[in-house]
């Protein structure tokens, strides 16, 4: 159920707010509950309810109800350098349960967040 993508974008939410990992379950049905105390349970039966998926009961119970927790409450003193508007931003578009809400790869790289890249990219090459 936890696809390879949701891992690597786990990564670089990891990585803006200095917690590794983000989501840490035991396994995948614990890793569900990780990951919904974070994006909350209303996105999740809404992606479950799309695509028809039903939970097995007994990670239903363990899942439970949680609300969506604001990106906010994930910046410290250790992190807030790097937790800027667009990073955070980034990531709030990046962690969806539903594939078709995610940002492409094209789409993720145009990303302001990237901008300082793709601007010192676009210097180098106007110099040489």
């Amino acid at each position: 159920m936890i696809s390879f993508a949701m891992l690597i974008i786990e990564a670089c939410a990891a990585q803006i707010f200095r917690k590794e990992p983000f989501f840490y379950g035991h396994d995948n049905y614990d890793q569900l509950v990780k990951i919904a105390k974070v994006l909350g349970t209303d996105e999740l039966s809404a992606y479950l309810s799309k695509y028809r998926i039903e939970l097995d009961p007994h990670l239903e119970a363990l899942v439970g109800r949680h609300s969506r927790k604001p990106w906010i409450k994930f910046i410290n003193m250790d992190n807030q350098h790097l937790a800027v508007p667009e990073a955070v931003d980034f990531v709030d578009k990046l962690l969806r349960y539903d594939h078709q809400e995610r940002p492409t790869a094209k789409e993720a790289m145009a990303h302001p967040y990237f901008y300082p890249v793709r601007n010192a990219e676009s210097s180098r090459a106007r110099s040489q």
